[in-house]
């Protein structure tokens, strides 16, 4: 899709930094006004689908199994936007702890919004601290950035969707993330990411993680505003450099076209790195939990080709 507008002053950038930069437990000042965040998850949502009243539904955090309805907002996503009106799709993936509603941040609030409350926000800001009701809640909620797009039109989404989530000790948001670089062969058992929208359902492979910067000052890799990856330069480069520093290579095939998937967590505060798991959206006849049925590179397939053992004929004999 078209590039949308970007953060237009230095002021808001470092303020979009900060957000994502979610570390271990609080918010806090630094000595620069910039905030230093630590590990707490947040969510966000799309607000293509009409409001509905708000009221919580009795079983909205068990994991409401549902169909499309007749206008299109899968059941789930209607319960759920009578809760919370930023609702934008729903996360899970086997092995892990994540199982959660995502919201889309709904960008800049100003004073006494309804819903928000009095305080007024930066974008990327509120759902580091509140819950999917609006309260307060130290491990916030699991949110899309801002300007992402994830609604029912296909060719609208963002080409990488970014979702933030604290990295809570208790396992919580996207604490249980930490498995893929504390054990390796964590990825062969869960290499599959569900993702909802209020709309649709999608499946998305891993294909890297890694550790890097969430500073402007210390990376040229700055994946939080990497949304819109409209040409293939762009592209190509945040695959390759995913790749590059990737800390398994997992031999997934990745080619201009497949929508990606960034989940972004804190890793260290001391020198404010991010961990993050990239994954891009199966294709047709990629099966999900059938990691076989995945393409991989023909790099990957040549070097990890069963070695087969050739034995020789026996020298002939005379008798």
């Amino acid at each position: 899709m078209n590039k949308k507008a970007k953060i237009a002053s230095t002021c808001a950038a470092c303020a979009l930094a900060a957000a994502l930069g979610i570390g271990v437990f609080s918010l806090r000042k630094s000595g620069s006004d910039e905030l230093s965040l630590e590990e707490t998850t947040v969510t966000s949502a799309v607000t293509e689908a009409p409001p509905e009243p708000k009221g919580v539904p009795a079983d909205w955090s068990t994991g409401l199994s549902y169909v499309p309805d007749n206008s299109g907002i899968t059941a789930r996503a209607r319960s759920l936007l009578r809760l919370n009106p930023d609702i934008c799709g729903y996360i899970r993936i086997n092995g892990t702890m994540v199982e959660y509603p995502l919201v889309k941040d709904p960008g800049e609030i100003p004073e006494n919004t309804p819903f928000y409350g009095p305080e007024k926000y930066k974008s990327n800001y509120f759902y580091l601290d509140h819950d999917l009701d609006a309260s307060y809640k130290r491990a916030g909620t699991l949110y899309l950035d801002y300007r992402d797009n994830f609604g029912w039109d296909e060719k609208e989404q963002s080409e990488n969707i970014i979702i933030y989530g604290h990295n809570m000790m208790d396992n919580s948001m996207f604490g249980s993330l930490r498995r893929y670089r504390q054990d390796y062969s964590f990825f062969e058992q869960s290499p599959f990411v569900e993702l909802s929208s209020n709309y649709k359902d999608y499946d998305y492979v891993i294909f890297a993680f890694l550790i890097t910067s969430g500073s402007f000052a210390s990376t040229d890799f700055v994946y939080w505003n990497m949304e819109e990856l409209d040409s293939k330069e762009d592209f190509d480069a945040y695959v390759a450099r995913c790749k590059r520093d990737a800390m398994v290579d997992t031999g997934i095939d990745v080619q201009y076209g497949d929508k990606l998937l960034t989940l972004s967590t804190c890793y260290a505060n001391e020198d404010n790195s991010r961990f993050i798991v990239v994954a891009r959206r199966l294709r047709e006849g990629e099966k999900p939990g059938d990691l076989s049925s995945v393409k991989h590179t023909d790099e990957y397939l040549s070097a990890h080709q069963p070695q087969t053992e050739t034995t020789e004929a026996p020298a002939d004999t005379q008798s």
